[in-house]
């Protein structure tokens, strides 16, 4: 997973493009936390010039979803 995001991020057609991450399953006991996935894809440590969102959800309870793609919506529009 880390290695195809960061070969996303270093495609050039994608050099102005803002990343949003949906961390799904949050309704699951075991979840992984945005802070925790934020230091598994070792996102503080890089050096990524794209903006870039991590949201929790729940795809089932729709949680998450709106507060992602309002995000992105707003990065698109500036």
């Amino acid at each position: 997973m880390k290695e195809v995001f960061y070969q996303a991020l270093e495609d050039e057609n994608l050099k102005q493009a803002a990343f949003l991450i949906f961390a799904n399953k949050q309704d699951l006991p075991n979840a992984m936390s945005t802070a925790a996935l934020t230091e598994k894809l070792g996102l503080h440590k890089s050096k990524i010039k794209q903006q870039w969102m991590i949201i929790p959800c729940s795809a089932i309870k729709g949680e998450g979803l709106r507060q992602g793609f309002d995000w992105l919506a707003a990065v698109n529009s500036n």
